[in-house]
């Protein structure tokens, strides 16, 4: 089944709105975060938090990346960013360079993209042989429920925004002086390639989507609801986590901050 099209990029959300919902959202997340950290409530370690960013280029992964950890303390949560593999790390299992970055218990990584370049730009640019990628399905899958296994929290995002939306972004990063070094060339050939990389999406979202890490696909055009949608899932997705555990999620009478 074909989720991409099924997605309403059309929705919008007011400024008002948007800010509103923003904020309590990120009130909420950091009282999750220091929960999940032992700081405040139970004062017990609860799991790691994994959010794993994926999405077309300059369907706003970094605003939504920055709207999340901006409530955080820096010494709980970890942002690490992945591009191509190094020479060193293409001789090890594809796998292998993201287990450094990983959460432990009480921890909290956020990892804008991640092991889902293997059946995307790996395999729409021929950098991974087909049994490589055909493989990795199932490899992915394993490594998840592995985490999962482990008491991970696993939420994992696809940005997904129209071409019109995209090339609206590349003009305006083209023309800003201070964004442009975030268009490269690249970047422009891969949006020519972009019904070949839909297909790869498509089939990513279908092969690997599971009870333990399931997909979230966000409707992107409109940065507002973006921004608001990650941030929420975020929350549902801890909040369903600690409240099987046992914990208990009375709200505080006044938000917590971390000043």
């Amino acid at each position: 089944m074909k989720r991409l099209s099924q997605v309403d990029l059309s929705q919008k959300l007011s400024k008002k709105k948007g800010t509103e919902r923003l904020e309590a959202a990120l009130d909420r997340l950091l009282r999750l975060r220091l929960i999940l950290g032992g700081q405040v409530g139970e004062k017990r370690i609860g799991p790691p938090l994994c959010v794993v960013f994926e999405g077309w280029d300059a369907s706003g992964k970094g605003g939504a990346i920055k709207r999340l950890v901006r409530p955080l303390d820096p010494r709980h949560v970890r942002v690490a960013q992945f591009a191509a593999p190094t020479y060193d790390e293409k001789r090890h299992h594809f796998l292998w360079r993201f287990w450094p970055v990983l959460p432990g218990w009480g921890g909290m990584a956020v990892l804008d993209r991640s092991w889902y370049g293997r059946v995307l730009v790996e395999r729409v640019e021929g950098f991974a042989t087909k049994e490589q990628w055909s493989r990795a399905y199932g490899e992915i899958v394993e490594f998840e429920r592995t985490l999962a296994a482990e008491g991970m929290i696993m939420v994992k995002f696809w940005m997904h925004v129209s071409e019109k939306e995209q090339l609206k972004r590349f003009r305006d990063r083209a023309n800003d002086p201070l964004r442009a070094w975030k268009l490269t060339d690249e970047d422009w050939r891969n949006r020519e390639k972009r019904k070949e990389y839909e297909i790869a999406v498509e089939e990513m979202l279908s092969r690997t989507d599971h009870p333990q890490g399931p997909w979230h696909v966000v409707a992107g055009d409109d940065k507002r609801l973006a921004r608001v949608t990650v941030v929420e899932t975020v929350c549902a997705a801890i909040e369903a986590e600690l409240t099987a555990r046992g914990y208990k999620l009375d709200p505080p009478s006044t938000p917590v901050r971390d000043d």
